[in-house]
């Protein structure tokens, strides 16, 4: 039974508008676009993002949260964080009633159209080594391709892919003992996607198309997914081995900062990087006094500058943070457990608790026989292969950005995810490169701000807005030309940016110089 409603009336949007509706217990975006309405789920299937006040280009909608994107007239999936679709409704129009059918009962999502396993239509084994953002993405979009051969997903952890975003973020601030998982062992056995958990790969022989691992057995494959993302860097300095001093990258790392993050208890982060801010945002309502100790003059100066970064510091410091900034790291000293961080000047912090924030490295240690960049990563072609049936997709691929012809490797999730659904493209035999516009997000304090694009320095930043204000619009210039822009405020505004940073329609730096400018009407112009 279909429940139906006339929910507009033809003049109340023009081409290239959308607003969201009530149908039953359903909410609805309707779209016009092309000169027709078009109805779908107005949520975004990542975290719900109101999709009303995304940015609508063409038959694309850019969530605003998370800059998930979708066909407004399909409902199909576009570019991630989000892993499903929308559902798509049927509409007619009336003399000048627009109405729209909505099946009773409706999901708000739908399951991109997936394979199974068959081995008598094709008897390939694809294996990705990761089980991360990358990995998940890409077993995901095999099926979805329809390769029907073995799927199988390597991952030395012992709980199925979840989302490694949260572990710095709600995650802290929750009462949660385990993290979000990303998809349930059900889906996995109903779309035939293998998970081998607690397997840690040794060695990959390209050459024999196998994966060795540490018990002593080993895996052919056919074609190879490299997505073993990040290490986090420790420290090499006197008392490094004390109890107590510890990185971020698992769910147990997370739950064993939560339980040291009590009141009364001293931490001392080292470095001013996102992990190490997002935690002290997250963890600070604890109750705990908490000291960052990072080279820089304030947070983010090298990615973010100066002035968001002085945005953020006094944020922080309004929550009862203490910085030590200018400062290096001489050692640390305790009985055993950490009792002190001792500063290269002399000073000596106490300390219960030190999470190093101080970076990360590509895990790529155990590849041999492959040509590693000096930082560690894999050099990956337009298609993200490294060599003949091997890929690389995530934290570990260096690829070129097809904005300025650049080689890069850029470490964020929503990324990830785009790099494992165009490898995994590319291995079903589908040839794809990547053209769309990378983005991140942090939320501290309640102060959330959004990045897209990406730029390794910068000639100039100019801004709309004021970041003093926390409402503003960064755009960083290089070359002559705007590659990225970070911003907060203005939910619908940095969706905008992204779009048009990926039809090639951003306005110059001249035109940027010249005053605020809406974004949302550029794109529409």
């Amino acid at each position: 039974m279909n429940i139906e409603k006339i929910v507009a009336k033809t003049s109340d949007l023009k081409d290239g508008e959308m607003k969201e509706v009530e149908v039953g217990e359903n909410s609805v975006l309707l779209v016009r676009v092309d000169g027709k309405f078009h109805a779908i789920g107005a949520k975004c299937t990542h975290y719900g993002g109101p999709l009303e006040e995304g940015a609508l280009n063409g038959h694309r909608v850019r969530c605003p949260w998370h800059q998930a994107c979708f066909d407004v007239v399909t409902g199909d999936l576009k570019e991630p964080p989000a892993l499903d679709a929308l559902p798509h409704f049927d509409v007619r129009v009336e003399e000048e009633n627009v109405i729209v059918s909505v099946p009773e009962g409706a999901e708000d999502r739908r399951i991109i159209t997936m394979v199974k396993h068959n081995a008598s239509a094709d008897s390939r084994t694809f294996a990705i080594i990761g089980g991360g953002a990358a990995g998940n993405a890409a077993a995901e979009a095999l099926r979805q391709d329809g390769f029907q051969g073995r799927v199988i997903m390597i991952t030395r952890e012992t709980r199925l892919p979840y989302d490694r975003t949260g572990l710095s973020k709600g995650y802290l601030k929750s009462d949660d003992t385990e993290p979000e998982i990303l998809r349930s062992d059900e889906f996995y056995a109903e779309y035939d996607i293998e998970i081998l958990k607690e397997h840690e790969v040794v060695g990959v022989d390209a050459s024999d198309k196998s994966v060795a691992f540490s018990d002593g057995s080993s895996l052919k494959y056919d074609k190879l997914l490299l997505a073993t993302g990040s290490t986090p860097r420790r420290l090499s300095i006197p008392g490094s081995s004390l109890e107590n001093i510890q990185t971020l990258r698992t769910p147990d790392d997370a739950y064993r900062i939560k339980s040291m993050a009590q009141k009364g208890s001293r931490i001392v982060v080292i470095g001013a990087s996102f992990i190490g801010m997002e935690v002290t945002a997250n963890t600070i309502g604890r109750g705990p006094a908490i000291t960052i100790v990072a080279p820089e003059s304030v947070p983010f100066e090298r990615t973010l500058g100066p002035e968001i970064g002085g945005m953020y510091k006094e944020l922080h410091e309004e929550n009862g943070v203490s910085f030590k900034l200018g400062a290096r790291l001489s050692q640390f000293e305790g009985n055993g457990k950490i009792q002190k961080a001792v500063l290269d000047n002399g000073e000596a912090l106490e300390a219960d608790f030190v999470l190093l924030g101080v970076g990360v490295q590509p895990a790529t240690q155990f590849l041999e026989g492959f040509d590693l960049n000096p930082d560690g990563s894999l050099s990956v072609d337009k298609n993200f292969r490294v060599a003949e049936d091997v890929y690389a997709a995530g934290d570990i691929a260096n690829f070129m950005d097809w904005r300025t012809g650049e080689r890069i490797r850029i470490e964020h999730w929503r990324l990830a995810e785009q790099h494992g659904r165009i490898a995994a493209h590319n291995m079903a035999g589908r040839e794809t490169e990547f053209q769309s516009v990378p983005f991140f997000w942090t939320n501290q304090l309640g102060v959330n701000l959004g990045y897209v694009g990406h730029v390794k320095g910068w000639d100039e930043i100019i801004f709309h807005g004021d970041p003093a204000l926390r409402d503003f619009t960064a755009f960083y210039v290089k070359d002559g030309k705007v590659l990225a822009a970070a911003g907060c405020g203005n939910s619908a505004h940095m969706p905008a940016v992204a779009e048009l940073m990926r039809t090639n329609q951003m306005p110059t730096p001249e035109e940027l110089r010249k005053g605020s400018m809406d974004m949302m009407q550029i794109l529409k112009s």
